[in-house]
């Protein structure tokens, strides 16, 4: 009864190690590395030394999936946007100036217009010889505002500024020193010749005389000077005269002392600048003979 007993129980090991073989394989009978149970209870190789080792084998276990990392999506780039054209800071224009009132511009020789026309008018009623009403500023003006502006003792320069205006205004005019008597009278200082009837300034001219300095002629030396003093018409000559010392020409002249005269001239500018002679112009001289009348013994007083 034992023994068949305890063949019933070996037979029973048997089958049991046999169902654990065909399920774990080989890895059953050779030594655990994972600490399981029955790892301590496996021999060591210096305590059994008949033991061969088995090869470890990892069991065919499918690795784990790794987790899925998102892909970044990637956004195109934004098309490149022109930046908006950055307009220029306004420019201030300069500052217009305003237009100069014609009242205060100045008059001069070239000028033209009904100013021109109004100042010659002017001229003409104070008795300065040149000027003709007719709207054009020439030479003949000219020659009246230099008289003007010699009798205002201003500056000679032909231009009517506020300066002239003003002589205009107030009605400057020359005095006479004579007071009878058709009388031509030379200022020399203020370079003007007047014709004078009874102590009234008939017409006021520009005129040049000598100018100081010293020349030579025909090999003699004289001094263009012109003597002061109170003297009369002697000869005249109704023509162009040619200077008998060779100075130039001198136009329907009237001397009064030696070879000094009173005669036209194509150039009267408003300083001294003749030999000794008294320059008016040529329509001035024309006046003197053709329309006053200085006929021989006519008084030229001179200062």
């Amino acid at each position: 009864m034992r023994d068949r007993s305890t063949r019933k129980t070996w037979a029973a090991a048997t089958a049991a190690l046999l169902a654990m073989l065909l399920v774990s394989g080989c890895d059953a009978l050779g030594p655990r590395v994972d600490g399981g149970p029955g790892a301590a209870e496996s021999a060591s190789p210096e305590s059994s030394p008949r033991a061969t080792p088995r090869p470890t084998t990892t069991p065919n276990v499918p690795p784990s999936p790794s987790p899925e990392v998102p892909t970044p999506t990637v956004e195109p780039a934004p098309p490149a946007v022109e930046p908006p054209p950055v307009e220029p800071p306004p420019v201030e224009p300069p500052p217009v100036e305003p237009a100069p009132d014609p009242a205060t511009v100045e008059l001069v020789r070239g000028s033209t217009g009904e100013r021109v026309t109004a100042l010659q008018q002017r001229l003409l009623d104070l008795g300065y010889w040149g000027a003709t009403p007719d709207g054009d500023f020439g030479p003949g003006t000219q020659q009246a505002v230099w008289a003007l502006q010699k009798a205002a003792g201003i500056s000679r320069d032909g231009r009517v500024g506020p300066a002239t205006q003003a002589a205009l205004d107030q009605g400057v005019r020359p005095s006479a020193q004579s007071t009878s008597g058709h009388v031509i009278e030379i200022d020399i200082d203020r370079q003007l010749v007047l014709a004078v009837d009874d102590g009234h300034v008939t017409k006021v001219f520009n005129a040049s005389s000598g100018n100081g300095e010293r020349y030579e002629a025909k090999g003699r030396t004289y001094t263009a000077r012109t003597p002061r003093g109170t003297f009369q018409v002697g000869r005249q000559v109704d023509a162009n005269y040619e200077s008998s010392l060779e100075l130039g020409s001198m136009w329907r002249p009237k001397f009064f002392t030696g070879g000094i005269a009173v005669h036209g001239s194509g150039s009267v500018p408003p300083s001294p600048a003749s030999h000794g002679c008294v320059r008016v112009t040529n329509g001035a001289m024309n006046w003197i003979w053709d329309s006053w009348g200085a006929p021989q013994g006519t008084t030229v007083l001179v200062y």
